[in-house]
């Protein structure tokens, strides 16, 4: 495949992978494990297994699922498209990457704050301050739009 084509794949993902869809293929993603439209439906309390097993079919067509020989469906391509990028599989459990972040400027504040008690900088502070509440604020903002619980 050349790069036009891959790049119209990830468009067509991009454009199919939203809502429900997703949903579906974020669930897959953490169970790890081949599921069945029903399991999908009563997980993702969907209102009947018609509704999964229309999305599912869509991933199916994207390429991103497959059917095995007990009629169950797994994972067979991960890809990291719209909402997707900003969150890492640490453990199973999506966490935005701006977390990270979040967190290296809060241990950086708390140990500036720590080692240089008797000897702070206003200016250090502010810094580390306003570094720490903007990643703070962009991670909460991730969180709330991620695609599953």
């Amino acid at each position: 495949m050349d790069k036009d084509s891959d790049s119209r794949s990830e468009n067509r993902i991009e454009d199919q992978l939203k809502g429900k869809t997703l949903q579906v293929y974020m669930y897959m993603i953490k169970r790890k494990e081949p599921v069945g439209v029903r399991e999908v439906q009563r997980d993702l309390e969907f209102s009947s297994p018609s509704v999964a097993n229309y999305h599912i079919e869509k991933l199916v067509t994207l390429a991103l699922i497959d059917q095995d020989e007990y009629g169950r469906y797994y994972v067979v391509q991960k890809v990291q498209v719209g909402v997707l990028q900003a969150f890492v599989n640490v453990g199973g459990v999506a966490v935005p990457r701006l977390s990270f972040f979040a967190a290296f400027f809060t241990t950086m504040l708390i140990a500036y704050l720590v080692l240089n008690y008797s000897n702070l900088d206003v200016y250090a502070i502010g810094f580390a301050l306003a570094g720490t509440v903007a990643f703070w604020v962009e991670t909460i903002r991730v969180w709330m739009k991620r695609p599953i619980s």
